[in-house]
């Protein structure tokens, strides 16, 4: 271990500090959510980083991801051809012609979409979700239902909140606003798939990294939403395990079909979001550019008046306190900052080209940023997530359009607290970073 584990360790609190310091009821906190959130993350995070059989595992996880998303390539080269070819590689006598995220990233979700209803129609991932679920409720001591949607998030997106549908109506504002945390602090495991197709060649073990964020940040967007908004009523299934609602398709067949058709209509989705938010934020950055120099010229200044530049002079110290090293933290602070706006697919972009660029001196400002923008942790999402529980709880959408942005808050500090874990047990030399 060097300085920066123990900055990383110090910022951990620090995040937890600043929790305690926005809560709207801070002698209601439950501790013992905290403590034994931040345990499982600390334990997960050894197991992983440290424990020769944790790291095996890891390994193991990463080589499983690269090797089903490399299969996704059979039906996206039959389609698009050269377009679908990654960038570097050639095929009967064809090379690339370079990285197209309509052609190369985004058809993974599709892929990966059916491969996750097909492990729900065998009862693969029900099983795993609820052991998770029983292990959050029982050691941190909260809601069934509450506990069930965080594990949910670990490999679902929005959806996760299906499992639940009975009890949404009846949850109380700290169980909403974990279940709205839990969304925007993690992400779905065919998203997943994309950050991986474009952060896989200059950083091999990005797989197992974004496997172990999503484990992560689950126990963390848990601690963060107790902590902001705790809980003063009674839970109706407090102390009690529930099963997922969640309904089984009839057949492999419609299985494969409509988990497809599903990731079709992320696709859309996600082009749209993509469009309308970058060209808003162009146009945002040419106003900003516009009065910004001549604040600069009145005043002699040499700020950056951009989105980025802005954001990127507001999360210096958080990246700081990251334990990412000082001449790092200026090129991944505004990655991290933007991440709010332009949502982390973009983000992840931008942290492929800087490591393209090999911009970074420390490999472990990588790896800390990769478990910072693991998370759908930014307005667009926000909208997407009240959205979508609202049509599933009517009765709730007051309740949910209150706490919406306490809830983005502490989904931003639970993704900042998973890299602080991150960056507590990384050292330099790791096997992790690969080569």
């Amino acid at each position: 271990m060097d300085l920066y584990n123990f900055v990383s360790l110090g910022g951990l609190f620090v995040f937890l500090l600043m929790a305690y310091g926005l809560s709207m009821d801070r002698k209601n906190i439950n501790w013992a959510v905290v403590i034994w959130g931040v345990g499982i993350q600390m334990l997960i995070a050894l197991v992983l980083f440290v424990f020769p059989v944790g790291i095996k595992l890891f390994v193991w996880i990463n080589r499983i991801v690269i090797a089903i998303m490399n299969s996704y390539l059979a039906g996206a080269k039959f389609l698009f051809g050269r377009l679908a070819f990654p960038p570097g590689t050639s095929e009967s006598g064809q090379s690339s012609l370079g990285f197209f995220l309509a052609f190369q990233g985004l058809p993974t979700i599709i892929f990966f979409s059916a491969l996750m209803s097909l492990l729900y129609y065998y009862g693969i991932l029900p099983r795993i979700i609820q052991w998770f679920a029983r292990l959050f409720s029982r050691l941190m001591n909260i809601s069934g239902a509450e506990s069930l949607c965080a594990a949910s998030n670990i490999f679902a997106g929005v959806e996760s909140a299906l499992t639940i549908k009975p009890y949404l109506n009846r949850m109380t504002r700290s169980e909403l606003c974990t279940v709205l945390t839990a969304g925007m602090a993690t992400v779905a495991s065919n998203i997943l798939a994309v950050y991986t197709f474009s952060l896989y060649k200059y950083f091999p073990m990005i797989a197992g990294h974004l496997v172990s964020a999503s484990l992560l940040s689950a126990p963390a967007a848990v601690v963060m939403s107790k902590m902001l908004l705790p809980e003063s009523e009674k839970p109706e299934t407090l102390g009690t395990d529930i099963k997922s609602y969640a309904e089984r398709e009839d057949n492999v067949f419609s299985a494969v079909i409509n988990g497809a058709n599903n990731g079709v209509r992320l696709i859309v989705g996600i082009a749209a979001l993509l469009i309308a938010v970058l060209g808003l934020v162009a146009l945002l950055d040419k106003v900003l550019v516009f009065t910004g120099m001549r604040i600069n010229g009145l005043f002699h200044l040499n700020l950056r008046w951009s989105l980025a530049g802005l954001l990127g002079y507001l999360f210096y110290p958080l990246t700081l306190l990251l334990g990412i090293p000082p001449h790092d933290a200026g090129i991944i602070a505004p990655i991290i900052g933007e991440r709010g706006i332009v949502t982390e697919l973009i983000a992840y972009q931008h942290l492929a080209d800087v490591l393209r660029q090999n911009l970074l001196q420390n490999p472990r400002s990588a790896v800390i940023a990769t478990y910072a923008l693991c998370g759908f942790a930014h307005v667009a999402s926000m909208a997407i997530f009240v959205g979508g529980v609202s049509a599933l709880a009517p009765q709730k959408t007051g309740v949910l359009g209150k706490i919406a942005v306490r809830s983005l808050v502490a989904a931003t500090l639970a993704c900042l607290l998973t890299a602080c874990v991150a960056g507590i047990f990384f050292v330099r030399g790791s096997i992790l970073i690969g080569s």
